[in-house]
């Protein structure tokens, strides 16, 4: 069974946050995804989706989710499902830094908007 150690986990930068990358197939995943997402304090939600249903959960600090449409605050403990193809974005309008532990099946994409699916890097 592989131990991947957060301090050398590989980490990612967009859409203004921060990704560490756990568990993903090149890190010896098969069916689960799973990664550390930071969001500064003032961090605007970029709208997505997801091919897969998505669950986050807060960590520390809290944010806003707007899921198709209606936001839900978020705080330390709480968990947010996102059900597959649906539009959601993650924003901080708080002033302390917010940490989410984020888990997706092995296979899933994100889709912005104005693009086609993708497999984001700390899923790979």
């Amino acid at each position: 069974m592989p131990v991947v150690h957060s301090s050398t986990a590989p980490e990612f930068s967009m859409h203004n946050a921060t990704f560490t990358g756990l568990a993903a197939p090149s890190r010896g995943a098969t069916e689960t995804c799973v990664w550390r997402t930071e969001l500064a304090p003032g961090v605007e939600g970029r709208e997505h989706a997801l091919t897969r249903e998505e669950v986050l959960v807060v960590l520390a600090g809290a944010a806003v989710a707007t899921v198709d449409g209606a936001e839900h605050a978020l705080s330390d403990g709480d968990a947010l499902i996102v059900p597959p193809h649906t539009p959601f974005a993650l924003a901080n309008p708080h002033e302390r830094p917010c940490t989410l532990m984020a888990v997706l099946p092995v296979g899933g994409q994100a889709v912005l908007p104005e693009g086609e699916p993708f497999t984001p890097p700390w899923a790979r």
